[in-house]
C-alpha cells in the first residue's frame, strides 16, 4: 500500500477502463445540442414537452417580461440625464432569466451576477423597491451602501449582487451544502455570464458542489460578449455546458431566448437536484442586445448590423407572439400593460429621486452588534470633513447631526 494512504481512501479511487489503444479523445466527439420549443413565430412542435405552466402563471411571465423592458428603457435614460450614476439592461436575455426564475419555487435561493432583476421582480419586488435601492435613499434595503442595480432581498431569496467577478459561484455552492445539511427541499441557482466561467472561481465552485454533492443549479447566461471580448477569444471548447461533465456533473444546453425551453430546463433541473442531491449545469444560449453597462460604448467592439439581427430574435416578441397564439393574452392587454409600467415608473423615479439618502449615522451600522469606538470616531471625522467641504457633496447629505 502507497505510504500515507488510507485503505478507505483506496477504496474510493475510481479507476476508468484501461485500453491497448493510444486514442487521444477529441473536443468534436461531443457536441452539446441546444434544446429548444418555441419558434420565432410563436409556435411550438405539436410533440413539444411543455413546461408546467398555466395561463396564470404565464401572465405573470409575460408582465415581468413587459416591466423589464420598460424599465431599462427609462432606468438607462435616467442614468443618462444624471438622475442615477449607473445601470445594467436585460435586453436580450428577459427569457433567459424569467423563464429560469420561472421554474423554481419561492423557497429556492438565488444567487445573481448582476444582470437578473428580473428574476427579482418575478418574485415580487416592487417598483418602488427597486427605485429606492437605484437612488440609495433612507428606504433602500441595503442602506444606500451598493452601486445602482445591486439589488438583495432575504425575504425574497435572493441574495445580494457583489461587483467582482464569479464570486457567487462558489458561494452558490456553499447555500446550496447549508441547504442539503439541514434537509430543505429547496436548492439554490446561481447566475453568471461566459466571461466569468473563465475566473477561477468557476472552477472553485463547481468543483465543490460537484464533490460535495450540493443541490446546485449552475445557470450560465452565454450572451456572447464578456463586455467588449466575444465568445470567438474567450475559449476554444464547445461553450461552457460541456465543461460539467468535466467535473462529474449533468448539463445542458438551451436557447436562452426561448422562454419556455428555460422554464422547462430550469423545472427538471430543480427535480433533479433535489431528488439527486447533486448540481446541475445550464448553459442558456442568448445575446447581450444592450451595452455591458452604462459605461460601456458597444460601436467600439460589434456593428450595428449584428446588434440589429439580434434585436429581431426578441424573446419577449416570441412569448408574446405565443401567449396571442394561445389566447392567453391580447394585443390590447399587453398595449395596457404597457402604458401603465411606463406611467408607473415615471412617476416612481420622481418620487424615488426626492427621498433623502440614508442617515449618515448608518454608515456604521451592521458591523458590529455596537458599534466600535474606532468606528464612532471615523464617523465624526467624516462629519467633519463634510461640514468643511459641503459643496462637494449631495445636499441630503447633510443630515450629519450628532
Amino acid at each position: 500500500m502507497t505510504q500515507g494512504l488510507q485503505p478507505q481512501a483506496v477504496s474510493k479511487l475510481k479507476r476508468p477502463p484501461s485500453t491497448q489503444s493510444c486514442h487521444f479523445s477529441q473536443p468534436n466527439e461531443i457536441v452539446i445540442p441546444t434544446f429548444t420549443l418555441l419558434s420565432k413565430e410563436g409556435s411550438v412542435a405539436d410533440h413539444a414537452q411543455l413546461p408546467k405552466l398555466d395561463q396564470e402563471q404565464a401572465l405573470r411571465m409575460l408582465d415581468c417580461c413587459i416591466f423589464t423592458q420598460i424599465l431599462d428603457e427609462r432606468m438607462l435614460a435616467s442614468q443618462r440625464q444624471g438622475r442615477i450614476s449607473f445601470y445594467m439592461t436585460c435586453t436580450g436575455e428577459e427569457a433567459a432569466v424569467i423563464g429560469s426564475a420561472a421554474g423554481l419555487e419561492p423557497c429556492d435561493m438565488i444567487l445573481g451576477q448582476y444582470r437578473e432583476h428580473a428574476a427579482l421582480r418575478y418574485r415580487g419586488f416592487s417598483t418602488v423597491q427597486f427605485m429606492h435601492q437605484m437612488f440609495s435613499n433612507e428606504h433602500d434595503l441595503g442602506k444606500g451602501r451598493q452601486m445602482p442595480i445591486h439589488y438583495g432581498s432575504k425575504d425574497l431569496n435572493y441574495q445580494t449582487i457583489s461587483s467582482p467577478l464569479g464570486t457567487q459561484i462558489p458561494q452558490a455552492a456553499g447555500v446550496a451544502y447549508a441547504q442539503k445539511l439541514k434537509d430543505e427541499q429547496a436548492c439554490t441557482l446561481c447566475y453568471f455570464g461566459e466571461g466569468a466561467a473563465s475566473e477561477g472561481d468557476f472552477h472553485a465552485g463547481m468543483n465543490m458542489a460537484a464533490a460535495l454533492q450540493t443541490p446546485t443549479i449552475f445557470f450560465c447566461r452565454n450572451n456572447a460578449y464578456a463586455i467588449s471580448t466575444p465568445v470567438s477569444e474567450q475559449y476554444a471548447g464547445d461553450g461552457i455546458a460541456p465543461r460539467g461533465m468535466a467535473y462529474g456533473m449533468p448539463c445542458i444546453r438551451v436557447d436562452g431566448n426561448d422562454i419556455l425551453a428555460v422554464m422547462a430546463v430550469t423545472q427538471q433541473a430543480r427535480a433533479y437536484v433535489l431528488s439527486h442531491q447533486a448540481p446541475i449545469l445550464i448553459e442558456a444560449m442568448t445575446y447581450r442586445v444592450g451595452a455591458h453597462s452604462s459605461s460601456d460604448d458597444p460601436t467600439g467592439y460589434r456593428s450595428k448590423e449584428e446588434e440589429d439581427t439580434w434585436r429581431a430574435e426578441d424573446p419577449v416578441g416570441r412569448f408574446k407572439l405565443w401567449m396571442l397564439h394561445k389566447k392567453w393574452a391580447t394585443s390590447e392587454q399587453i398595449a395596457q400593460i404597457e402604458q401603465d409600467y411606463k406611467a408607473e415608473i415615471l412617476a416612481q423615479v420622481k418620487q424615488a429621486e426626492s427621498i433623502p439618502l440614508p442617515h449618515i449615522d448608518t454608515i456604521i451600522e451592521d458591523v458590529y452588534q455596537d458599534p466600535s469606538e474606532h468606528l464612532k470616531e471615523q464617523l465624526a471625522d467624516l462629519k467633519k470633513h463634510i461640514k468643511k467641504y459641503p459643496q462637494d457633496y449631495p445636499k441630503t447629505s447633510g443630515r450629519i447631526s450628532s
